[in-house]
Parts: structure tokens; C-alpha cells; sequence
């Protein structure tokens, strides 16, 4: 019999955490459904784990695929689930007992199911480099409309003052969505968020079910952790938006604008070559100190910031004798001024 729900859980070397993260799928309380775990070409001991939880619960299939990242991963199992929702879950993370029960008692409130997708809060977990819960973070996600969803993802978590809204382990799809497009193979990182700025496009509806659905662990040793990894698949992503949905583009500025000052700040020409040519105006460099309104004063910027002294132009790399060198000159040209201010 095919089951109404498939759970996809993707793996690539943490079979340490596998058992966790299947056992929170099988430990639901809506049982009508099926556990997908897709093992991304492990080198460790996921194929054990797995085939020791089959033996377990018949609901549990094993599949192996050579290594081509979570996007990829998520997609194949995509095409092997039979259920009509679907949920995604990483190895490492693991849902609330009720979280599947729960959403779907929402299909109540609704007439027609397909372009559904339901999302929940969630748990941040943060494990240290021995394996240890340090810490816990509730993020409550709240009633979204589309265009306060879309603005949200366009805008990078640190420097947003809300938690990500459509967190992949918070969310349930009715499999209408995923006949319409698939996870981006090309972003190994920020796929997600792009995947819920395209659905969102393709007219995706959400539903807010409001409890803690998931929890979502961070590690020391997380890629995202890595900021030149995640800085160029912030670019990849700005500038897949801008050739995509141009329409967004000027929802896209807060972060292509910080990405611009690291850039310029950074002296990294590549990324700025990338930058210059979906970035709007006004942008404000310089720590927010300078208003640039056209590309080409943004261009002079950078060229005259590739031949000036950090210290002047960036507060961050000021120290004891810099600052009063400036303090000095500042004083200086505060005096011309005002000699040239009297009266003659």
C-alpha cells in the first residue's frame, strides 16, 4: 500500500547521528508513512547503521548513490518517495514525534491540498567539537505572507533580526511542488533558500503550523562555518536571483551590499568584478559613511581603496597610534577651516 508521507533522510558520513535522526522519523505518531534514507557515497559506517534500522521497521529503505552533493541527494530520493507529501531531514537533525500529524491536521482548513507547503518553528542545536549539546535556541518563524517570506530568504541570516523561515526539516511539501522543479544541484550551500524562493515564485502556498517541528544542529566542523565558502555561494546565489527573478533584485541589496564593502574592503577583485554587475544604487560604502548613486563612482571607490592605507578608511583596523595620527589631521584641517571662515 502506498504511503501518504515519505520522509527523505540524506546522509553522507554521519552514521553516527543516522540512527538519531530515523528513529524521530519512526517515532511519529501519524505511522502511515515511509523513511528514505540516501546514503551520498559514505565512507563510514551509514551502510551498517541503515541496514541494521531496516531490519527494525519495514517502513525503512536504503539507498546508494556515489557522492554529488545534498541538492542532488534530496532530488534522488525525491523520485524514489511513493508518498503524496514529502519531507526532507538531514542525518543529523530529527523531527518532533507529532510534527507530521500535526501539519497535516491543517489539511482540515483547506479545500485543495496541492501547492501546499507547511512550516513549522524549530530547535538550533549547537554540539561542540566532542559531540556535546552546549546550547539551544528556539527560533519562532510566525505567520508569513509570500512577499515577507521572499524578502526574508533575500536577506542573509546574520543579518536578518528573525530566524530563517523555511527551514527544509521545518517544512512538509505535498509532492505537487516538487513536480514543478527540484532542489538546485549547483549550490551546495543556500540551496535550500533558493529552492523556497522558486517555489515561492511558482506559486507555492504556505502554512504557518506553529509549533517546534524540528531540530537543526550546528557543529564546529559545518561548511557554513567557513565564510570564504559561504561568501561565494552568496554571490552564486544573488546572481542566480538577478538573472532569474530580476523583479527581486532590489529586495536582494542589503546583502549584496555588505558583500560589496567585503569585497572593496578585502581587495578582492574577483568577487567585486561579480558584484558590480547586479548590485542597484544607492549603495553606502565605507562603513555607511559614503553615498555612491551610479556604478562608475563605485568603480573610482574601489580603485582609490586599492592604493589607500586600511586605517584610514575602516574604524576596525585603527589602533592606538592611527587613531591619534587622525585625531591629529582631523584637528588640523577643523582649524584651517575655521581660519578660513573668519570674517576678512
Amino acid at each position: 500500500m502506498t504511503p501518504l508521507v515519505s520522509i527523505i533522510v540524506n546522509c553522507f558520513n554521519q552514521g553516527h547521528y543516522l540512527e538519531r535522526s530515523v528513529k524521530s522519523v519512526l517515532s511519529q505518531t501519524f505511522t502511515d508513512l515511509e523513511c528514505l534514507i540516501v546514503d551520498d557515497g559514505s565512507t563510514d559506517n551509514t551502510r551498517q547503521i541503515a541496514e541494521n534500522l531496516i531490519t527494525i521497521d519495514k517502513r525503512v529503505k536504503y539507498f546508494f548513490k556515489e557522492n554529488s552533493g545534498l541538492p542532488s541527494s534530496r532530488n534522488f530520493g525525491v523520485q524514489q518517495a511513493q508518498g503524496e507529501w514529502i519531507q526532507c531531514l538531514d542525518s543529523d537533525d530529527w523531527i518532533h514525534e507529532d510534527k507530521i500529524k500535526f501539519q497535516l491536521s491543517h489539511l482540515e482548513q483547506i479545500q485543495n491540498s496541492e501547492n501546499i507547503v507547511f512550516y513549522s518553528n524549530y530547535e538550533r542545536v549547537f554540539i561542540d567539537a566532542q559531540e556535546n549539546i552546549v546550547n539551544t535556541q528556539e527560533n519562532i518563524i510566525g505567520s508569513l505572507n509570500k512577499d515577507q517570506l521572499i524578502q526574508r530568504l533575500l536577506i542573509p541570516d546574520f543579518l536578518a533580526d528573525s530566524p530563517h523561515p523555511c527551514l527544509q526539516q521545518a517544512m512538509l511539501m505535498n509532492r505537487s511542488i516538487l513536480n514543478k522543479t527540484k532542489f538546485p544541484e549547483h549550490l551546495k550551500a543556500l540551496g535550500d533558500r533558493y529552492f523556497a524562493v522558486d517555489i515561492l515564485k511558482l506559486g507555492a502556498n504556505f502554512i504557518y503550523t506553529p509549533m517546534v517541528g524540528a531540530y537543526y544542529t550546528k557543529h564546529k566542523s559545518n561548511r557554513t562555518n567557513n565564510w570564504n565558502y559561504m561568501k561565494n555561494y552568496y554571490t552564486i546565489f544573488y546572481e542566480n536571483i538577478a538573472q532569474t527573478y530580476p523583479e527581486l533584485n532590489q529586495n536582494c541589496q542589503i546583502g549584496i551590499e555588505f558583500l560589496l564593502e567585503e569585497a572593496i574592503r578585502e581587495k578582492d577583485q574577483d568577487l567585486f568584478n561579480r558584484l558590480i554587475k547586479i548590485v542597484s544604487t544607492p549603495v553606502y560604502l565605507f562603513d555607511k559613511k559614503i553615498k555612491t548613486t551610479n556604478t562608475t563612482s563605485i568603480k573610482v571607490l574601489n580603485a582609490l581603496r586599492s592604493i589607500t592605507p586600511n586605517f584610514l578608511l575602516y574604524e576596525k583596523y585603527r589602533g592606538p597610534r592611527s587613531k591619534k595620527l587622525i585625531s591629529f589631521v582631523s584637528g588640523k584641517i577643523k582649524s584651517v577651516k575655521n581660519i578660513l571662515s573668519l570674517p576678512q
